[in-house]
């Protein structure tokens, strides 16, 4: 089924020799338009790797035309895609790094990650011969990547993260200590108590995490230095 506009394409939407250059052509050039966002800014998954899941994809669908047509004509056109799909989701966790301490992490490769199942469709979409929806989801997949980018990494992502160790005396109220972490703008992420008999001051290990490109820890530190009953305060 096609629209009236691009009936000039229902001729390579056969299985035929021209028909399986041009989807494997569109799929380098639609694979490589959204890895090359990925590649310039140095992800795990870069250009070769969309192009060459958005090959894999595609020729998946033209299995599965050609088992279709020659084979088994009952057969179920989306049952190999519906495979990649799902499939395409190991290697999506491969680009996903976990970074920071063992608590308050921080999760790096997840629009990686969706890019490649995102690619992955495409190629579907490519191999299947729906080279329009192919088309515009490329040019909208890599406005969102692109573009949305500055905005994201300007508001979204530019956090810091800080653990430190503070340690106080038994009579300062803890809550003393939030509000002067909450003043500077810092929110806690999680508290580890350190019991510590016999003298005079507790304890604990904080996960801090402030956004905002202007986030400055020593300049935390020093606060906290000053807050009366906090004995010692440092980065851990």
């Amino acid at each position: 089924m096609s629209t009236t506009l691009f009936t000039f394409l229902d001729p390579l939407r056969d299985l035929t020799l021209p028909s399986i250059f041009f989807r494997f052509t569109l799929s380098v050039i639609c694979g490589a338009v959204i890895g090359f966002e990925r590649g310039k800014k140095r992800h795990a998954a870069g250009l070769r790797t969309h192009v060459v899941v958005c090959i894999g994809a595609a020729s998946v669908m033209l299995v599965n035309q050609y088992l279709t047509l020659y084979f088994n004509p009952n057969a179920d056109p989306a049952r190999l895609g519906a495979q990649v799909i799902s499939g395409i989701g190991f290697l999506g966790a491969g680009t996903i790094v976990i970074t920071g301490h063992q608590r308050g992490q921080q999760v790096k490769g997840l629009t990686t990650a969706a890019g490649l199942w995102a690619s992955a469709c495409m190629g579907l979409a490519i191999g299947i011969g729906f080279y329009e929806a192919a088309v515009i989801m490329c040019l909208f997949l890599f406005c969102v990547i692109a573009f949305l980018n500055t905005l994201d990494e300007r508001f979204l992502k530019a956090s810091t993260i800080l653990r430190i160790y503070i340690e106080h005396t038994k009579e300062l109220p803890f809550s003393v200590i939030l509000q002067a972490i909450r003043a500077e703008g810092w929110h806690v992420t999680h508290t580890e108590y350190l019991g510590q008999e016999g003298r005079d001051g507790t304890g604990s290990i904080l996960d801090l995490q402030r956004t905002g490109r202007e986030s400055d820890g020593n300049h935390l530190l020093e606060t906290l230095g000053k807050v009366p009953g906090i004995l010692f305060v440092e980065d851990v």
